[in-house]
């Protein structure tokens, strides 16, 4: 009999994973972006000078530049916010992650307990919600509008948890595209959560990961860059405007916070051929190369658009695309999302249901997250055709629709 390894495992270890085969037919999940958008050939350039001449720093960890990551690639966040997001930005306050999701695990890490509440957008980012959770937390959903949190809710949430006695840690946003609405929150609106922010006493978590994926309209200010008194911690990615395989995030914190996070970062730093790359990049081509991205992504967002109109009519609403890679999607009542996510499973057609993007069941039930970036423009018109008619067999929505335009 073979060795039941098994025997050994925690009692609560996570249920086993599927082998990956391949990505979906038609794959409307997920962060990924359109593999001809990344810049491998220049890329491969700056890697190469960067190696040449400083590859000798590849012998100590941090690359001679100390467990923050390297120091040319900092000064480049440093700077690139400054230009991109008004954000007065040091060197120094910036950490670099593996991804925004060890940036998210960092912060949870510092500042959450079991019992703690942490405020969210009521749909929200579902890694984030799943982090939460991780760390024997809660999480208590806020409504939102097409302007993002709304800030009276917000005041009744945070006069309940009072209420209660729960301890609330910190206020988690997605201001910009927001994760899954794709809204772009106002200035005005980010002011008045300041204020209450600032009333309450309260941390915010700013998660800017999609920020620089707006193709109507400007880039607001970020949080960070309006706050005053030290309360925002800041993380932001390079994972939707060059590639999500880098693996290349950032952490931007004031040094009582910054201090207090790099004795939980113990994975001997980042990679560092990632780093170089990107300081070498980012400087004098990621502006023009975001302007690229973005007329794409308008291209297949209108895309998208056209073809759920053309196969779910008004059965289907969603907000009019301004950003992002993401739709969120509303369908009628009687729609389980959750059963048509394993329905179009079944044939191909890959989609995020609204419950794991909600804070609430009853809210999520009915809604979808469609992402558009990485299908072409015919996956995109023949994966909605085939999603509609597999809705419309499921649950009779939509009742008619017309043929695919285009």
């Amino acid at each position: 009999m073979p060795f039941d390894i098994s025997q050994s495992f925690r009692s609560n270890a996570p249920a086993p994973a599927t082998a990956w085969k391949a990505f979906p037919t038609y794959n409307f999940v997920g962060g990924n972006i359109d593999g001809d958008t990344v810049p491998a050939g220049p890329l491969a350039d700056v890697v190469a000078a960067a190696l040449k001449a400083e590859g000798n720093t590849l012998a100590t960890y941090g690359l001679a530049s100390g467990p923050q990551g390297y120091l040319p690639f900092r000064e480049a966040i440093a700077d690139m916010l400054q230009r991109r997001t008004q954000m007065a930005t040091t060197p120094d306050q910036v950490l670099v992650t593996s991804g925004s999701l060890q940036a998210m695990d960092l912060v949870n890490a510092l500042f959450l307990e079991p019992g703690d509440i942490v405020i969210v957008e009521q749909a929200c980012y579902g890694g984030a919600l799943t982090r939460i959770r991780g760390k024997g937390a809660d999480y208590v959903g806020v409504e939102l509008d097409d302007d993002g949190m709304i800030p009276a809710k917000l005041e009744e949430a945070l006069a309940a948890c009072k209420a209660a006695g729960q301890c609330v840690k910190y206020l988690y946003l997605i201001p910009t595209v927001q994760n899954p609405t794709a809204s772009v929150m106002s200035v005005e609106r980010r002011r008045e959560i300041l204020s209450i922010a600032k009333a309450h006493d309260l941390a915010i978590f700013e998660d800017d990961c999609y920020a620089d994926l707006i193709f109507q309209g400007g880039r607001p200010p970020a949080f960070r860059a309006l706050d005053e008194d030290g309360r925002v911690v800041y993380c932001g990615s390079f994972s939707k405007s060059i590639a999500p395989a880098l693996r290349v995030g950032y952490l931007v914190a004031d040094w009582e916070v910054m201090s207090r996070i790099l004795p939980l970062k113990n994975d001997a730093g980042s990679g560092a051929i990632e780093q170089m790359a990107l300081a070498g990049y980012v400087p004098d081509a990621f502006d023009a190369h975001v302007d690229e991205l973005n007329v794409m992504l308008k291209g297949k967002a209108d895309v998208l658009v056209e073809a759920l109109e053309a196969n779910f009519g008004e059965a289907a609403e969603f907000p009019k695309p301004e950003a992002g890679i993401f739709l969120w999607v509303t369908l009628p009542k009687e729609v389980d999302t959750s059963k048509l996510f394993k329905a179009a499973g079944a044939e191909g057609i890959a989609i995020n249901p609204g419950r794991e993007w909600a804070t609430d069941d009853t809210y999520g039930a009915n809604r979808m997250r469609l992402c558009f970036a990485n299908t072409s423009h015919q996956e995109i018109r023949e994966g909605v055709a085939k999603l509609a008619e597999v809705c419309q067999r499921e649950f009779g929505v939509p009742l008619r629709r017309a043929n695919v335009a285009g």
